[in-house]
């Protein structure tokens, strides 16, 4: 299995998740750590520069779809 592959079966595996449980990973979920390790390495080499041209387009719409679920204030 490529890097290729792997990042973009990881890719996968976090917008399935967020589709599926209408919500973003959580970081009080033990399970969700590994979904949240990656978008935070991600997210950084995104702003760093250093990830590659084709995967930038495809993070920043996980970014979108993940602002979508972004956590409300129960009390407002």
């Amino acid at each position: 299995m490529t890097q290729d592959e792997r990042w973009l079966t990881r890719y996968n595996e976090v917008v399935d998740y967020i589709d599926s449980n209408h919500r973003n990973p959580s970081r009080h979920r033990i399970e969700d750590h590994d979904m949240l390790n990656w978008i935070k390495a991600n997210r950084k080499a995104m702003n760093a520069g250093k990830m590659k041209a084709e995967r930038v387009e495809m993070f920043r719409r996980l970014l979108l779809l993940m602002e979508e679920y972004k956590r409300k204030n129960q009390y407002e």
